[in-house]
């Protein structure tokens, strides 16, 4: 069974930064894709972020320049470091596999879902 683990989360004053963890269990991280995702209640899922199998990043506009998504595949874990981070960060954030390699353009594609970690950002 596949399990992904988020951690890290937690209350942050404006300007500050996080880690969040994704440790992945029941699979290797090495050939596949995490994807991550932020939800606020009452709206949509936004994506976030994704690293490939090889390690190619993309980012959410919200987060380019500010959040840096890296893979320790000897860990098997996945990392979104976060800076200087806004109240409008504040939200839960999952981790995501679509169980291939490459990001998936869609949302809709990822199969297999972490149960979120609360990130508050608040002064």
């Amino acid at each position: 069974q596949l399990h992904l683990v988020e951690s890290g989360g937690g209350l942050v004053p404006p300007g500050g930064s996080l880690r969040l963890s994704c440790a992945a269990s029941g699979f290797t991280l090495d050939h596949h894709a995490i994807g991550w995702f932020r939800q606020v209640p009452g709206k949509e899922s936004e994506g976030v972020s994704c690293i490939n199998s090889d390690g190619k990043t993309y980012y959410a506009d919200s987060a380019m320049g500010r959040f840096t998504v890296s893979r320790d595949n000897a860990k098997n874990t996945v990392y979104l470091q976060m800076s200087n981070l806004k109240p409008e960060d504040t939200a839960v954030y999952y981790c995501a596999a679509p169980g291939q390699a490459i990001c998936p353009a869609s949302p809709g594609h990822y199969r297999y879902w972490g149960q979120g970690t609360q990130v508050t950002v608040s002064s």
